[in-house]
């Protein structure tokens, strides 16, 4: 048969789209590892040279000149500070790291240990610090170094390994659901390429955080999905993606929703599976998550489950949780009608700042109508449902959490759900691809969308552009 015979060509198509998939995720790959090795508080390289030059000439200590460190938020740095003591102290109490010059954090909670002293440790919940703690020991064992002293190498190694070689097999799933579940070349590359520079999560991979690891493990417990709707999986196929799905949502409380709703679809599609593998990959999880929360606190409660009454583990003297420490943003929107409007299409907006999602809410629509592939529209009404319930759940939050994820370029609290949306884009832009101005309005999407996500260059810990944007205008209140 010759080779450009009809029935080669669907292969041949398929192909040219995988080479241009591999190119998209190739420029990503590199764009997001240079972020990682540049990441750094640049705004402070010239005073610090010139604070250096003040020591070297006497007129300053040793321990005044150092400004610059690649851990860009309280946020993050309160995830290494666990990171830091686990291996270097053996503990979970952060108090000997938050000591140290540029280690210090707002997000710590302080309560008695099992010894009934008072100390310090992360807000955060300690799974995922737990993780990253593996990985860090085997380097400081190897080299006797420590990410005190070498916070640059040893950080940005790291980041590497648990954030960008993740992100990476995550943009290689999405490309898979686009080639599986996409009609049209067109649509499926502009999925991918969304993915790859139009979405927040690649501007987030140059900090530690939870909403990196939650995205990935939803697109590869989707993917997973995929395979045990089409009687692809066999029992480990359902082992790891309860084991996902679980983790997903012990990375970010809402996608418990998320683990419901897959949990549910692992069942209609074969329970006994489901009850004898799924299962048991979640319970994995949850004992893992329940288990360093009761080694690290003494309670199967996380620590943003203890703030109220006596049992109030952000009270405690200077804590920059009290009413009136708070400051800008952390005050909270007193007006949940504004809140909504600024979570929504304002400046913090999921559909202001990343239009693509517009696009989405219209693919979640056209995915469930007939004649759309099940899986397809199983997806679709699942996001929907997912959507309605994130959001809704964080605008109704107390004036306390409404906050809009404190000083971040995006909702960041929505960001793993983001593999769902760009699955739901897929009916939308075959409607769309018919039209040229359905096309342009899906370009300037695209242009709006990678704007917003490119906008925080170094440090995602920056208010977005829109925030900005009103603030120069005079709108808001800097």
């Amino acid at each position: 048969m010759r080779s450009d015979s009809p029935a080669n060509r669907p292969c041949a198509a398929a192909r040219l789209r995988w080479t241009i998939y591999c190119v998209l995720i190739a420029a990503a790959a590199g764009q997001m590892a240079g972020r990682i090795l540049a990441v750094n508080s640049v705004d402070r390289v010239e005073l610090e040279r010139y604070l250096y030059r003040q020591y070297q000439q006497g007129r300053r200590r040793a321990d005044q000149w150092q400004l610059q460190r690649p851990f860009l938020s309280a946020n993050d740095r309160s995830r290494w500070a666990t990171v830091r003591s686990l291996v270097e102290y053996g503990t979970y109490e952060i108090d000997q790291v938050i000591a140290q010059r540029n280690w210090d954090t707002i997000d710590k909670v302080r309560h008695r240990n099992a010894q009934g002293q008072w100390r310090f440790y992360s807000s955060k919940p300690p799974l995922l610090a737990t993780l990253v703690a593996g990985p860090y020991w085997v380097i400081h064992r190897l080299t006797g170094r420590t990410l005190g002293e070498h916070p640059w190498a040893i950080g940005r190694g790291l980041l590497l390994l648990v954030n960008w070689l993740p992100l990476l097999g995550y943009l290689a799933l999405v490309a898979a659901l686009a080639e599986r579940l996409g009609r049209s070349t067109w649509s499926r590359l502009v999925v991918v390429a969304s993915a790859c520079f139009a979405t927040f999560l690649s501007t987030f991979v140059v900090a530690l955080n939870n909403h990196l690891p939650a995205a990935v493990s939803v697109v590869a417990t989707l993917w997973l999905l995929y395979r045990i709707w089409h009687g692809q999986a066999g029992p480990l196929g359902f082992f790891f993606a309860g084991l996902l799905a679980a983790f997903a949502a012990a990375c970010d409380l809402p996608a418990l929703a998320f683990f419901a709703l897959a949990t549910l679809a692992a069942l209609w599609c074969n329970w006994r599976r489901a009850l004898m593998a799924w299962l048991p990959g979640a319970a994995v999880v949850a004992a893992a998550f329940f288990g360093t929360n009761y080694l690290a606190h003494q309670s199967l409660r996380p620590p943003y489950a203890h703030r109220h009454g006596e049992d109030n583990w952000y009270d405690y003297p200077g804590s920059y949780w009290k009413e009136e420490n708070r400051q800008g943003i952390d005050r909270g929107e007193p007006s949940r009608a504004v809140y909504a409007l600024h979570v929504l299409v304002g400046h913090h907006g999921v559909f202001s700042l990343t239009p693509l999602w517009l696009l989405a809410v219209l693919g979640m629509g056209l995915g469930m109508r007939r004649g759309q592939r099940s899986f397809l529209r199983a997806v679709a009404l699942g996001t929907a449902v997912l959507t309605v319930v994130v959001l809704g759940f964080y605008i109704a939050r107390p004036l306390v959490d409404r906050n809009y994820g404190g000083m971040t370029s995006g909702f960041r609290w929505s960001f793993w759900l983001t593999p769902l949306w760009l699955v739901c884009l897929l009916p939308a832009l075959e409607v769309l691809r018919r039209r040229r101005w359905g096309q342009a309005v899906v370009w300037a999407a695209v242009a709006l969308s990678a704007l917003s996500a490119s906008y925080p260059t170094w440090n995602p810990w920056v208010h977005p552009w829109l925030y900005d944007a009103m603030v120069w205008l005079g709108w808001l209140s800097p």
